[in-house]
């Protein structure tokens, strides 16, 4: 995904959840939009450069959007927003090895009047495969983790992968790693134990679980390489 142009600022602080008031280097001081709802544990320490997108419009009550913030040891990416963008072009390119048999997808597909997943993949000679996405910024000690905040919603989409596996299709879980310092991916149990109980019932069950980071820059940000679950956390 090619970035649209990015201006660089300091963050003072976030607030609100969708709000962010961040210091330009013209000395002005501006409230972004932040487009992710998580806690950001560890993406959003005051005092960071961030990276704005600009979006003018009557409509938009801020026309700033943050988008990357820069933790040292990484630029990170927190417009969740982004995330299935980001992969919908990594399975267009079919260049994921494990999803490369499928040639088709479609996104946001319905299971029922109040639900839906994020992906629908289908191929030659392939069952369908049920996917929903998760953006995770948290990393520490170099391990990356989901969720950073307790998540009812997260539970739900488990609910239905493993609805859609004891039903005779293939559910799948990808969590996108929006951060290049992460060696591996671990269910964060500390924070939300039960979405860790359910995430091990859906690999029980058959849902595929799979981390992927990501290369990201101020230009552009693509999908890199798969990271091992750790999965003794639990």
């Amino acid at each position: 995904m090619i970035w649209p142009e990015l201006t660089k600022g300091t963050l003072i602080q976030r607030y609100k959840r969708f709000l962010a008031d961040v210091a330009m280097h013209d000395a002005t001081r501006i409230t972004a939009h932040c487009p992710n709802t998580g806690s950001m544990l560890g993406c959003s320490e005051s005092g960071r450069p961030v990276y704005l997108s600009h979006h003018p419009h009557p409509r938009r009550k801020h026309s700033w959007t943050w988008e990357i913030i820069d933790m040292g040891t990484s630029l990170v990416g927190i417009n969740t927003q982004n995330t299935n963008r980001i992969w919908a072009e990594a399975l267009q390119g079919r260049n994921i090895q494990e999803f490369g048999r499928y040639d088709r997808y479609m996104p946001e597909v319905k299971l029922g009047p109040d639900s839906r997943l994020d992906f629908l993949l289908t191929g030659p000679d392939q069952s369908p495969m049920y996917m929903e996405v998760k953006n995770c910024t948290l990393v520490q000690n170099n391990v990356a983790a989901f969720p950073d905040a307790v998540t009812k919603r997260g539970q739900k989409h488990l609910h239905n992968l493993c609805a859609v596996q004891e039903a005779g299709m293939q559910g799948a879980l990808i969590f996108v790693v929006q951060r290049m310092d992460a060696r591996s991916f671990q269910p964060a149990a500390w924070i939300d134990p039960d979405y860790a109980r359910l995430l091990r019932r859906a690999r029980d069950v058959g849902v595929l679980i799979k981390a992927f980071d990501v290369h990201l820059d101020t230009t552009e940000v693509y999908v890199h390489g798969s990271l091992p679950v750790i999965w003794d956390v639990i």
